[in-house]
């Protein structure tokens, strides 16, 4: 059998573009970038989810990968996909910064542990809330959404020279906002009652001095703390499901506007 130079380099342009793209989307998405997950159990998926997606999208220019023109392609299709990952990333982002707020709130700030998500320390209350996000995106069956996002992806953006256009960056930097807007709307009911209680503590502490504010409001706010995380878990569920439907109507808009 004998194949050209031009067949080789249509059939590794084929396969290498949309492997580059999914790739990205492996690199940043949260669920899959946990330390819990094997660097090769992410290659593998990520080389059969090519294998799945790549005979349904367009055409897809055939150029060396070794050459300037190729070597531009790999790095817009790396951001692209790293751009669609980044915005779930955010909705998780506001769940760990919900936690961080509520720890503080309950004096629990001292106590973190390990996020196996980003490989840093965060308060438990954080950890938890991250946890609990992982479990309702799969849940929602927001890995599902994604992955058809990202075959659609390849038809509303085709694979060539022009990467993603610069309103979508922008639109990617507003939307970074919502890690403190949805991380407020998350731990806005404890905190507000939290602080409700400080407010009555401090009013306790002027009328009876004698009061042993540490030995008794630490122990109370706490234990309340912990009870309102649990009457507060359903509205969480529902911010949750609105940030994640907001981040993959952001993750379409990135790809169908014009370059």
């Amino acid at each position: 059998m004998h194949f050209t130079g031009a067949e080789i380099v249509s059939w590794v342009s084929s396969f290498m573009w949309p492997f580059m793209r999914v790739t990205g989307l492996l690199m940043s998405i949260p669920v899959f970038t946990t330390r819990g997950v094997p660097m090769q159990a992410r290659l593998i998926f990520a080389v059969a989810l090519t294998v799945l997606i790549a005979p349904g999208i367009p055409p897809v220019p055939s150029i060396d990968p070794l050459t300037g023109q190729g070597l531009l392609i790999v790095v817009n299709q790396l951001l692209i996909g790293v751009a669609m990952g980044f915005s779930l990333r955010i909705v998780f982002a506001a769940l760990i910064t919900a936690g961080q707020i509520t720890a503080l709130g309950m004096g629990l700030g001292f106590a973190s542990m390990v996020d196996p998500s980003n490989g840093v320390q965060v308060p438990v209350v954080s950890m938890f809330y991250s946890l609990m996000g992982i479990l309702l995106f799969l849940a929602l069956d927001g890995h599902l959404v994604t992955i058809q996002v990202l075959a659609e992806s390849f038809h509303a953006l085709p694979i060539n020279g022009e990467g993603m256009a610069v309103s979508g960056f922008w639109d990617l930097v507003v939307w970074g906002s919502w890690i403190f807007s949805g991380a407020v709307m998350i731990a806005l009911p404890v905190i507000t009652a939290i602080l409700v209680v400080n407010i009555a503590f401090g009013v306790m502490t002027r009328a009876a001095p004698q009061l042993n504010i540490f030995a008794v409001g630490f122990p109370v706010i706490m234990t309340l703390g912990f009870g309102l995380m649990l009457v507060t878990l359903p509205s969480i569920d529902t911010q949750f499901t609105q940030l994640t439907e907001s981040a993959l109507d952001l993750m379409r808009q990135l790809v169908t506007k014009e370059p």
